[in-house]
């Protein structure tokens, strides 16, 4: 780690949110201290802020806290499988939106832009956030 590690309230100063936030996180499993000092204080990597700005992101589009954590639990995914579903799952949509009905064409057009926002925040995701 290159940078200097951050107490929580450098962390919470840096990323926008609060303590309480950083504690919340921490108790989800969603961050994880670097390591503590003598005194106990949690230390934090300096890229646990880009990892807060990706959960709020996620959150903010209603992914839950728990699905967040057990994605950046997971082992490392197929993604190559992942987006071969995606492509096939935008496939159908777009044909349900074709030929869907006036009253259903707004609510699969709101679910397609519900998509392209978690594909814009997925594009977003730096690639050395930390996972653990």
């Amino acid at each position: 780690m290159s940078e200097a590690l951050l107490k929580i309230g450098e962390l919470a100063a840096r990323s926008g949110v609060s303590i309480r936030t950083i504690d919340y996180y921490t108790g989800l499993g969603l961050l994880a201290p670097a390591k503590r000092t003598a005194s106990n204080y949690r230390l934090y990597s300096p890229a646990d802020a880009d990892r807060i700005g990706v959960i709020q992101r996620l959150e903010t589009q209603g992914v839950s806290l728990e699905e967040i954590s057990r994605a950046l639990g997971s082992q490392p995914a197929d993604v190559a499988d992942l987006l071969t579903r995606i492509t096939a799952d935008l496939d159908v949509l777009q044909a349900a939106i074709s030929a869907a009905d006036p009253e259903t064409h707004g609510l699969l057009a709101a679910i397609a832009g519900r998509v392209h926002s978690l594909v814009t925040i997925a594009l977003q995701i730096p690639p050395d956030l930390p996972l653990t």
